[in-house]
């Protein structure tokens, strides 16, 4: 099994995948923009989240939907140290906060964020010393393009080469700004400058952008390929399509699960596990 180490805590990530529960605050993400947007509405939503038993908290205060304008490193602050200071101050809790700008990163940390997810991969100016300095875990995402213009016509000759290649140099960078190895997971980016079949490859070999055995993370909640194979969007927003990819994303080497909706896939990797331990071969 994997571990990944984020700050003082070497994590142990379970069988089948561990579970990161979104918490959005601003008011324009794609699936629940608005939402949380308050403190008081975060906080409520994070005590949910943790009831029906996330693993760690993900937070974010800028929306990196495609079409999405930047948020001033201000606002993104205002938005997302209250709720991360808090949550440390109530409760005994993993959280990470998703951002791409150092300045935010560092105000998270030093509210109490234990994770960096950054979906520009720490190429930020002054990022990965950051992350270095904080000896904080980081999840390092592969984006082509910036949000706003992502998904006009993404190509690549090879997705499944060019993401592992982009992790490759990661690695190189990082490793040279002083980011420990083990605090390193990696995020293909589903959906972030892919289309379908971009989207569909990387999951169909995953195991192949995996870069020196680090853990992976999977974003595939309510993302819009899911309506699109299904050739229902509405039908791509429910429950039932995310819980399915994210077992099949376990199946096939992902040790962390990035959802909306913690219970469902909670409870399918519960069951999964209770058979799968049964199996002669050894289980998962």
């Amino acid at each position: 099994m994997r571990t990944w180490l984020i700050g003082q805590e070497r994590w142990v990530l379970p069988q089948g995948g561990a579970v990161m529960g979104i918490l959005n605050v601003t008011p324009d993400s794609f699936s629940d923009g608005g939402s949380h947007a308050g403190t008081d509405e975060a906080l409520a939503h994070a005590e949910r989240l943790l009831e029906e038993g996330a693993d760690v908290i993900d937070v974010g205060g800028e929306s990196t939907r495609p079409g999405a304008d930047p948020v001033p490193e201000e606002v993104e602050v205002a938005r997302v140290v209250p709720v991360i200071r808090e949550m440390r101050r109530r409760w005994r809790v993993r959280i990470s906060v998703d951002t791409r700008h150092t300045a935010v990163a560092r105000a998270a940390l030093e509210a109490g964020a234990d994770i960096v997810n950054d979906v520009e991969g720490l190429r930020g100016e002054g990022m990965a010393a950051l992350c270095a300095e904080y000896g904080c875990g980081v999840v390092v995402m592969h984006m082509k393009g910036e949000p706003g213009t992502m998904q006009v016509a993404p190509r690549y000759d090879d997705v499944v080469g060019e993401v592992r290649a982009f992790f490759e140099e990661r690695l190189s960078a990082l490793l040279s700004a002083g980011v420990r190895r083990e605090c390193i997971c990696w995020d293909p980016g589903i959906g972030f400058g892919k289309s379908l079949e971009h989207n569909l490859e990387l999951l169909a070999r995953l195991e192949e952008v995996r870069v020196d055995g680090l853990p992976l993370l999977m974003g595939l909640s309510r993302k819009r390929f899911l309506g699109a194979v299904l050739d229902d969007a509405a039908a791509g927003r429910g429950t039932v399509p995310t819980v399915a990819m994210s077992l099949y994303a376990g199946l096939h080497g992902a040790e962390i699960h990035r959802v909306h909706e913690v219970a469902p896939l909670r409870q399918a990797l519960k069951l999964w596990r209770a058979c799968d331990e049964r199996r002669p071969t050894g289980g998962w």
